[in-house]
C-alpha cells in the first residue's frame, strides 16, 4: 500500500534529519580529543539535545520498519533519502545562516543521485543463509581496510574534510552492520536460541556500537552538511555491494539501467565535493559548537 509506505518513509526521513541535528549540534560543542574515542559516547549520553536525537532516531527506525512492511525497497530507500533536503537546511537554520546556490545545488545533487541510483539498481532477493566462512572473511577485511584507510586520511585533512573521511569510515561500518542485521534476522526465523548461537549476532552489536561512535566522531569533526551526505551515499552502496556478493541479492543491470545508476552515483561525488569545497560550509564548522557556545577556530 504505496498510501501508508510514502507518508511513512518520508516521515523517517525527517525524524532521522531533525536526529542528526540535534546529534551533531551535541557533538560539535566536544572537544577534539574526545573524537573517535568511547569518552565521546559517554559524555554525549549526558547530552538531553543528543539523547532527543536518539529517541527521533528510534523513531525513524520505527517509521522505516513501517514503510518496508507496505512498499518494496526500492521506493522506501530513495524516500528516505530526502532527509538530506531537510538536515542541511535545518543545520544552517540553526546557526542563523542561509543557503546559497552552491550548496542546494550540492545537497540535491546528493539526494537526487542516490535516490536515482538506488531506484534504477534495484536490488532486490537474497538468501543469507548463502554466505560461507570465506566470503564474509573477505567482505569484513575489506571493510576494516576501507575504515582504516579512510580515517588515516582523515588525520592528515582538516575542516569539512576530515568529517567526510569519518563519514566514509562510519557509511562503511553502518553498511556492513545492515547485511550483519539480516543475517541475524535470518537467524531468527530458526529460534532465538539459533540466533544467540550466531557469530553474526555479536558482530552486529559490535558494527553497530562502532558506527556510533564513528558518527558522532563526524558530527564532532565538522557540520553537518560534510558527513550525512557521504554517510547517506556510502550506507547503502555497501550495503547492496555487500548483500550482492554475500546474499546472492540481484541489481538491474544492462543498458540504460546501468548508465543511470552509474550517473546517479557520479552526481553523489560531485555533490559531496561541492558541499566540502564550499566556502559557507567551511564557515559553518567555525560555528560548530554550537548556538551560544564559543565557537571553534575553522579549519581546527
Amino acid at each position: 500500500m504505496l498510501s501508508v509506505a510514502v507518508p511513512a518513509s518520508l516521515a523517517a526521513g525527517g525524524c532521522f534529519a531533525v536526529a542528526g541535528v540535534l546529534q551533531q549540534w551535541a557533538a560539535a560543542a566536544r572537544p577534539d580529543d574526545e573524537a573517535l574515542s568511547p569518552r565521546l559516547l559517554g559524555r554525549l549520553a549526558r547530552d538531553r539535545r543528543w539523547l532527543c536525537g536518539i529517541g527521533l532516531a528510534v523513531l525513524a527506525y520505527g517509521f522505516q520498519s513501517l514503510a518496508l512492511a507496505f512498499g518494496p525497497l526500492s521506493l522506501v530507500q530513495p524516500l528516505i533519502v530526502a532527509e538530506l533536503v531537510f538536515a542541511v537546511p535545518l543545520s544552517a537554520r540553526l546557526y542563523r545562516m542561509r543557503l546559497g546556490r552552491r550548496e542546494w545545488l550540492g545537497t540535491l545533487a546528493v539526494a537526487g543521485g542516490l535516490a536515482l541510483a538506488l531506484a534504477s539498481a534495484r536490488p532486490r532477493g537474497g538468501r543469507p543463509e548463502a554466505a560461507g566462512w570465506a566470503s564474509w572473511l573477505l567482505v569484513l577485511g575489506a571493510t576494516g581496510a576501507l575504515v582504516v584507510l579512510a580515517l588515516a586520511v582523515g588525520r592528515a585533512l582538516s575542516g569539512p574534510w576530515r568529517a567526510s573521511a569519518t563519514a566514509l569510515a562510519a557509511g562503511a561500518v553502518m553498511g556492513t552492520q545492515s547485511v550483519l542485521l539480516a543475517a541475524t534476522v535470518d537467524r531468527l526465523r530458526h529460534g532465538l536460541l539459533a540466533a544467540l548461537a550466531a557469530w553474526q549476532t555479536y558482530a552486529l552489536v559490535v558494527a553497530s556500537v562502532g558506527g556510533l561512535l564513528l558518527i558522532q566522531s563526524a558530527f564532532q569533526q565538522g557540520p553537518l552538511a560534510a558527513s550525512v551526505p557521504v554517510i547517506d551515499a556510502t550506507e547503502p552502496v555497501v550495503a547492496v555491494t555487500v548483500g550482492t556478493l554475500l546474499f546472492e541479492e540481484t541489481v538491474s543491470t544492462g543498458w540504460p539501467v546501468s548508465a543511470v545508476t552509474v550517473a546517479g552515483l557520479v552526481g553523489v561525488a560531485v555533490g559531496v565535493v561541492a558541499l566540502d569545497t564550499s566556502r559557507l560550509i567551511a564557515a559553518l564548522h567555525g560555528r560548530g559548537a554550537g548556538p551560544g557556545v564559543t565557537p571553534r577556530r575553522p579549519g581546527a
